[in-house]
C-alpha cells in the first residue's frame, strides 16, 4: 500500500561543534526553514568522540532559543556507549538536562564484542530513562540479537533509529541494509516505534531520508510507528 512519506522532523544531526561536521547551528536552522521542517534536533557527539566538544558545551545549551526562524529546535547529544554495562560518556546529571539523547556504538569509543554482550549493552542503555534513541543499531561490526533489541525497546519505551547515513554505499557501517530490514520487520510485528535520522553533518543532508524511505516502502512500514510524523508522538518518547 502506497503511503505519504513526508517527514518534517529530523532527530539526528551535527554541527561544527562535533568536530567533523561543517555548518553552524544557525546555518542548519536556516536550511531547515528553507526546506519546510517543523523541528530539528541537534545531537552533537559527546566528549569521548575524538575532536568533539567538551562537557561545558552541553552544560550551556540552555542559552540557545528553542525556536528560531520558525523552526522548533531540540538540543542534546549523541552519547557514546563506553562499556558493555551500558555506561555512556555523559554524567546522568547532564543527560537529565538534555532535550534529546541518542546513544550509539562508535569504533573510537568501544570495541565490538559478542552478539550477546553487544545486545546486553544496548538493553542496559535503554533502561536509562534519559536516553531516548538507540542510534544506528544496524552495524554488523556490533552485531546484536535484533529481536531482543526490539522487544527491549518496546519494554523501555525507547526509539530505534533508521539511520539514512548507514545506508549510503560508501557509508561508515557494515551490513546496514539487511539489519535494518530485519529491524523494521520486527518493529512492524511488535508495534515498536522508530525514528528516522539523517545523521546530517552538512546542511544539505538535513532530512535526507531517501534511502531510509526506500526500506520503509519495501516492508510497507506504517507511518503511525514513525516518530518523525508527529511531534507529540516524538515528545512522548522524550518524556519517558
Amino acid at each position: 500500500m502506497e503511503q505519504n512519506r513526508t517527514y518534517r522532523i529530523d532527530t539526528h544531526m551535527h554541527t561544527i561543534a562535533s568536530g567533523h561536521a561543517y555548518n553552524t547551528i544557525d546555518e542548519m536552522t536556516r536550511k531547515a526553514k528553507e526546506i519546510g521542517m517543523d523541528a530539528i534536533c541537534f545531537t552533537e557527539h559527546a566528549p569521548k568522540m575524538p575532536g568533539s566538544c567538551g562537557i561545558l558545551y552541553f552544560n550551556n545549551l540552555h542559552v540557545l532559543p528553542k525556536e528560531k526562524y520558525g523552526v522548533s529546535r531540540l538540543f542534546g547529544c549523541e552519547a557514546n556507549i563506553m562499556k558493555l554495562d551500558g555506561t555512556v560518556d555523559m554524567p546522568q546529571s547532564m543527560l537529565e538536562k538534555m532535550d534529546i539523547v541518542i546513544a550509539s556504538f562508535h569504533t573510537p569509543c568501544i570495541q565490538a564484542s559478542t552478539v550477546e554482550q553487544n545486545t546486553a549493552a544496548l538493553i542496559e542503555v535503554m533502561k536509562n530513562p534519559f536516553i531516548h534513541i538507540i542510534g544506528h543499531p544496524d552495524d554488523s561490526r556490533y552485531a546484536v540479537d535484533m529481536e531482543a533489541v526490539v522487544l527491549a525497546a518496546k519494554e523501555h519505551h525507547t526509539l530505534l533509529e533508521l539511520n539514512n547515513t548507514s545506508l549510503k554505499p560508501d557509508g561508515p557501517r557494515r551490513g546496514a541494509r539487511d539489519n535494518d530490514l530485519k529491524m523494521l520487520s520486527l518493529c512492524k510485528k511488535e508495534n515498536v516505534c522508530i525514528t528516522l535520522g539523517s545523521d546530517a553533518h552538512i546542511e544539505e543532508d538535513i532530512a535526507n531520508f531517501t534511502r531510509a524511505v526506500a526500506l520503509l516502502e519495501e516492508v510497507d512500514f506504517p507511518n503511525r510507528l514513525i516518530a518523525n510524523t508527529d511531534f507529540e508522538l516524538l515528545q512522548s518518547y522524550l518524556r519517558k
